[in-house]
């Protein structure tokens, strides 16, 4: 697929302090969040659309929630964004404001999606966005998954997570494409 990058925003999905919290356990990825700093100054370069998404869990356990310091965006998303997405479900498309309406109303056909985690809000809003009609672009290596356990209670690595996460996305619903390719 061929990508208009000066039609496409980038949507940092989630990317908060809370994620930092072992309440998720082993993660993969520690340069997530370099990438993902890499990719919001080339779009702010080419004067491209930057969304920040921001995850307001309604769980209690979650740290997450509301006014808790988990809730915080990460200090790598400097700067304003273009707009600020609350969500309390996994796609950035279900929060406030309207995400798709904001981008119809300005003309954007594409969405790079980068974030936390991997196979849970980022993969949804890919999902999504794919099935919306916007080009999609899935930035692997500016994402971070945690370790899972399946129905069997074996864990599957994190690294085996975001795998399967590419593999799901790929050639159907996103290119999925490394932060270089971008930048």
């Amino acid at each position: 697929m061929v990508h208009d990058l000066n039609a496409t925003a980038l949507l940092v999905v989630d990317v908060q302090t809370g994620f930092d919290d072992s309440y998720w356990g082993p993660g993969n990825n520690p340069d997530a969040e370099a990438n993902i700093a890499k990719l919001i100054a080339a779009w702010r370069r080419a004067k491209r659309p930057v969304v920040f998404v921001r995850h307001d869990s309604v769980l209690p356990e979650s740290p997450l929630r509301p006014n808790q310091p988990g809730n915080a965006l990460k200090p790598e998303l400097a700067g304003e964004p273009d707009l600020l997405v609350t969500k309390n479900v996994n796609s950035a498309f279900y929060g406030e404001p309207d995400l798709d309406a904001w981008l119809r109303h300005r003309g954007i056909t594409g969405v790079a999606i980068a974030g936390i985690t991997t196979n849970h809000c980022c993969e949804t809003t890919a999902r999504m966005a794919g099935n919306l009609g916007y080009e999609t672009i899935f930035v692997l290596d500016a994402t971070r998954a945690f370790d899972q356990v399946d129905i069997n209670g074996e864990t599957i690595p994190a690294d085996e997570v975001a795998r399967m996460t590419a593999a799901n996305l790929h050639g159907e619903f996103a290119d999925v494409v490394m932060t270089a390719d971008l930048t």
